[in-house]
């Protein structure tokens, strides 16, 4: 695996691995937010393998349609996408991040990156 890929890789699997963490001990915009990013990080470890250079965004579901993943989980990556935003800002929603986010709607998005990482997984080499 090229190094910068590999980074990339790394990165999201540790961004997982935080927010498993983070909805273990009750943080759940973090759990969320951190869900968001191990995915955007591993479809751009996948496209930067592919296409040999990284793709600069943060809109997850335009990266996503790149490969051809299955629609089933692209449905599931755009659940993800309003979240890069509603975790970070305190004006995007009637609650701040802190208070917006339940443990249910954290342990869906964990669902979620573990989805997407595992089927980037059997394409990274």
């Amino acid at each position: 695996m090229q190094k910068e890929v590999l980074q990339w890789w790394r990165q999201a699997e540790r961004d997982l691995l935080s927010a498993e963490h983070s909805l273990s001990s009750g943080d759940f915009y973090i759990a969320a937010f951190l869900s968001q990013q191990a995915a955007e990080k591993a479809l751009k470890a996948l496209y930067l393998q592919e296409k040999k250079e990284l793709f600069k965004t943060h809109n997850i579901s335009r990266l996503a349609k790149v490969f051809d993943i299955p629609y089933i989980l692209l449905k599931k990556i755009a659940m993800l996408e309003p979240v890069y935003q509603e975790t970070r800002y305190p004006d995007v929603s009637a609650k701040i991040p802190a208070d917006e986010f339940e443990q249910k709607d954290a342990q869906e998005f964990v669902n979620i990156a573990h989805e997407v990482l595992t089927w980037i997984q059997k394409k990274i080499k």
